[in-house]
């Protein structure tokens, strides 16, 4: 495999946000050139004037640039029309295309057609290995609507060709594209470039991963659910290729330092959308605990609005919250359903729910108001081990569940919650000894 003078190059088109699939065929370009030392070119194929948008392109770039694929150099297709109708003027010129009718249909509208040779043509894929068509069956071949218009098999043809693309690695689907291409190049008398098909990403349902599936989402919208570019991009690099180890964090640095071709796999990888998550959470974990506050702030914004938040437990909570988050949808899962309520409002009190299993609420209320008088004594520092080695031993005397099942509930209003000395903890000793005795209150109103 040639790897001197590396240029790559991925050629999306502005017909539509930069999808998931895109994402993964302009990472293994550009880790493919940065490993070599090579170039990578972003390529906009917009001679579709109908369907290209200065938007998509915008979309397309700031995705790439969100993920951190820099590229050394940038073309539109629009903007080398005059590069085109030269090319297309040599082939007609030196007999390899001619102009011919688009169809007996349409007898006044003209087209440009590849004289096909009609030969056998063969490659070696870098992925796939060796490969051979007979171009027989495609016939004469349209590369241009007219002299003003190229098609796609033409423009990439010439654009390659002059940028001196070393590799087109590029998925599956565009197999079939190549004799067409490698026939005009070398018409053009223009250097083959090293093919290496990548293999397609299929959709957890089966078939072909499409913008259809759920888990697809434009690449930018990945970063509002929370998915770190770091943890997409590792995430999108194992889809066809790994190491060939246990590894499975790699960053972009590591990515570069071990990529190359002759591992990506022949068949299809499905879009795991659990694994990426994991894959994220494993990134979230490299942060510190104030950069995981500023993660998740925009989801509090509801919260900073009531009079009783309170930023002290805010910053408390974040690494119980961090414990139980892939992405922002965790997070998201945790407000809606409530679970984090009970951490900066009292709890309603429910005198039935607060009983431990066949106790009764007199039990309740003698434990929680030997439990009020011990904190309510308490001077030494606020700290869940501290408390623990406090409470512990009454409740080691009358039943731990008896004892501490009644303090969590009170603390919490929930029958799942962090256990009674993390709550203490992060609650402080003036909002856990007011909860409790709320609880005390509503106990003897029911025993009275």
């Amino acid at each position: 495999m040639n790897i001197k003078n590396v240029v790559t190059r991925m050629a999306p088109s502005p017909t539509g946000k930069f999808h998931i699939g895109s994402v993964r065929t302009a990472l293994f370009n550009y880790l493919f050139a940065r490993h070599n030392k090579g170039k990578f070119i972003i390529r906009s194929e917009d001679t579709d004037k109908e369907r290209s948008k200065p938007e998509y392109e915008k979309n397309m770039l700031d995705s790439l640039a969100w993920i951190g694929l820099e590229h050394d150099e940038f073309y539109r297709q629009s903007e080398r029309t005059e590069i085109y109708k030269e090319h297309i003027a040599k082939l007609i010129s030196s007999g390899n295309a001619y102009e011919a009718e688009a169809s007996t249909d349409n007898p006044d509208m003209k087209v440009i057609r590849f004289k096909n040779p009609n030969t056998v043509v063969k490659f070696s894929d870098i992925v796939l290995g060796e490969i051979e068509f007979d171009t027989t069956e495609l016939g004469d071949f349209v590369i241009a609507r007219n002299i003003e218009t190229p098609i796609y098999h033409l423009t990439v043809v010439v654009d390659d060709g002059l940028m001196e693309v070393t590799h087109v690695i590029r998925g599956q689907e565009h197999i079939n594209n190549t004799p067409r291409q490698i026939l005009i190049l070398e018409a053009l008398g223009f250097i083959r470039p090293q093919y290496a098909h990548i293999p397609l990403i299929m959709s957890p349902r089966g078939g072909k991963l499409s913008k259809r599936d759920p888990e697809v989402v434009p690449t930018l919208d990945y970063s509002n659910q929370g998915i770190l570019p770091e943890a997409l991009i590792n995430f999108m690099a194992f889809i066809g290729w790994n190491p060939g180890d246990e590894k499975e964090i790699m960053s972009k640095e590591d990515l570069i330092n071990e990529f190359n071709l002759p591992k990506v796999q022949k068949g299809s990888s499905v879009f795991n959308i659990e694994k990426l998550h994991w894959i994220n959470k494993q990134y979230l974990g490299k942060l510190s605990d104030s950069q995981f506050g500023v993660y998740i702030e925009n989801l509090f914004k509801n919260f900073k609005k009531s009079p009783d938040y309170n930023q002290r437990i805010m910053n408390a909570i974040i690494p119980i919250i961090r414990e139980r988050t892939n992405y922002l949808g965790d997070v998201q899962s945790m407000i809606d359903e409530g679970g984090l309520d009970f951490y900066f409002t009292h709890p309603e009190i429910d005198t039935i729910k607060i009983i431990w299993k066949k106790g009764t609420a007199k039990d309740a209320l003698r434990h929680l108001e030997k439990i009020s008088e011990m904190i309510n004594s308490y001077s030494d520092d606020w700290s869940k081990e501290i408390l623990k080695d406090r409470i512990f031993p009454y409740a080691d005397e009358v039943g731990r569940g008896d004892v501490l099942w009644p303090l969590r509930f009170s603390l919490s209003g929930r029958n799942k919650s962090p256990d009674p000395f993390t709550l203490l903890e992060i609650l402080g000793k003036e909002i856990s000894l007011e909860r409790i005795q709320n609880n005390i209150k509503a106990l003897k109103e029911t025993t009275v």
